[in-house]
């Protein structure tokens, strides 16, 4: 039997505030925390709500960032290894895609001792956005870095084992505020400003724009992974970064996995040799003095 038309807009309206209700069910569940509580700077004006589109296997994209934010994954205090890592999410600057580039890379690593923050960084590319990828989205993920500095104590975190991690264009803004940190403002009324920016160790995960990653003799170690079957200005744009990061003396780990296209992030049911990245990057971190051996099993 077909619905009449006034029992489909019923049932239309009633999907819609379940879709809605499950939206806010996740934000709540995840805990966000505002990088600028107060307000962003260079978002006054901006009230539009968030939107977060969730596909049919629940995966969610985040549009109409004003608000950004750190979601953290902090693991138990018996597993707690006191490195953390800043998670950018990709989606060329358009979007964010956070479950497999974000929630999913969190709770993986926050169930292997490592505290975990996923942003969400305001978009430069989304249609009639003001916003620009190095000043707003770069401010971002800046800020972020501050803030949990300044809250390291509280989470059970070394300050000076905190990194970055960005996949795609997320690490684009992971390897720029790899390259343009600072030692903070000391006088700053606002003591989140007062932290230093330079993130421990940066994972630039088929990172954007390689050209313009250009690590200096200062830049923090690195890990790379991309897939063979990625653009070949990533896949081989990344063999040429970790060139520079060779000839500029900064320790790096390059991974190409030869069946993996562009975007593979993290999914469990990712059974091929990309879908190990992760183990390979906390095995890294353990290479690195960075991670204790053994505290992550």
């Amino acid at each position: 039997m077909s619905m009449m038309p006034g029992n489909q807009r019923l049932m239309k309206t009633l999907l819609l505030g379940l879709m809605c209700s499950a939206v806010i069910s996740f934000a709540a569940e995840r805990n966000e925390i505002l990088l600028w509580p107060k307000g962003a700077p260079g978002s006054e004006g901006k009230t539009q709500p968030e939107v977060v589109q969730v596909s049919d296997n629940g995966e969610e994209r985040v549009y109409q960032v004003h608000k950004p934010s750190i979601t953290p994954y902090l693991p138990s205090a018996e597993k707690n290894t006191g490195t953390a890592v800043l998670v950018i999410p990709g989606g060329g600057h358009r979007v964010l895609v956070m479950t497999h580039e974000g929630y999913n890379v969190g709770k993986w690593l926050s169930d292997r001792g490592i505290a975990a923050f996923v942003l969400k960084h305001r978009l430069a590319r989304e249609t009639n956005s003001t916003y620009k990828i190095e000043v707003e989205a770069l401010q971002d993920t800046q800020r972020a870095i501050r803030l949990i500095r300044s809250r390291a104590k509280e989470w059970g975190i070394d300050p000076e084992k905190l990194g970055v991690m960005g996949f795609s264009a997320g690490g684009e803004l992971a390897s720029f505020a790899s390259l343009r940190f600072d030692s903070g403002k000391v006088d700053s009324q606002d003591p989140i400003e007062r932290e230093q920016s330079k993130p421990a160790f940066q994972a630039l995960i088929y990172p954007g724009r390689s050209d313009l990653i250009v690590p200096t003799k200062d830049s923090p170690p690195a890990f790379l992974a991309a897939g063979f079957k990625d653009r070949k200005d990533i896949s081989e744009g990344l063999a040429e970064v970790y060139l520079r990061f060779k000839r500029a003396g900064v320790p790096a780990d390059l991974h190409i996995y030869a069946g993996a296209p562009h975007g593979f992030g993290l999914r469990v049911t990712d059974r091929s040799p990309a879908g190990a990245w992760p183990e390979r990057f906390v095995e890294w971190l353990a290479d690195q003095k960075i991670l204790q051996s053994g505290r992550f099993d």
